[in-house]
């Protein structure tokens, strides 16, 4: 199975259109979410389900952004709530091997030292502990506004409220160790168990977006 994210920067570069729908093409993720993106991306799945519109915010936005959208061939079983339909959308997924709750998000769209930030993260983190009960595990993917294994882009608090929500709901954080690295996916503990986790990352000089595109590969989920 390969997850992927990758934030878009709301098309800043759309001279550079095919080329972003290339790059996403060419990673073959059976899941693969967006952030700060846009419908003009259209690319040969056959579903998405995306966040609700984010017009009328202080923020100006076109008709055609959309905070976060969810790519997948896989099967929906259901669509979950979150705390603000604008800013994360969550589905649940047959994938074959297992049901898959998969959590679309952008943590704190104004950046991580906005008044905002904070509030945002405590309610995602209400949401997945929500999630969990379900039974089914669940993938954390999109802009956590926070990398891990260097001071790139965090704050203390931020990322130390990331880390008990991982620990607390089993939930590994599969792109801890890549380095200027803001965009995450994380899973269940138990749907990866012991398989190796490859990591591939794409747009690594950031002409396509500010952001780098990242990936994981693992073999299969855990019954």
């Amino acid at each position: 199975m390969r997850i992927a994210t990758w934030n878009i920067e709301r098309l800043r570069h759309k001279k550079e259109l095919e080329s972003i729908i290339a790059n996403c093409a060419k990673v073959s993720a059976d899941i693969l979410v967006l952030t700060e993106t846009d419908s003009q991306v259209k690319l040969d799945y056959d579903h998405c389900y995306s966040t609700a519109s984010p017009e009328n915010e202080t923020v100006s936005y076109s008709k055609t952004e959309t905070r976060v959208s969810i790519y997948t061939n896989y099967e929906l079983v259901k669509c979950h709530a979150t705390f603000n339909e604008r800013v994360a959308v969550c589905v649940e997924l047959k994938t074959g091997l297992c049901n898959l709750i998969v959590y679309g998000t952008v943590i704190g769209i104004y950046g991580n030292r906005h008044s905002s930030f904070m509030p945002d993260l405590s309610a995602q983190v209400a949401d997945i502990g929500r999630l969990v009960t379900n039974g089914n595990p669940v993938c954390i993917c999109g802009d956590y506004n926070c990398s891990f294994s260097d001071n790139y882009y965090f704050t203390k608090d931020g990322r130390a409220v990331i880390e008990d929500m991982l620990r607390t709901n089993r939930i590994e954080l599969l792109t801890r160790n890549q380095p200027e690295c803001i965009d995450h996916i994380a899973v269940s503990r138990d749907l990866v168990g012991d398989t190796e986790v490859l990591v591939k990352e794409w747009n690594l000089d950031k002409t396509l977006s500010d952001h780098k595109g990242i990936m994981v590969e693992f073999a299969k989920c855990r019954e």
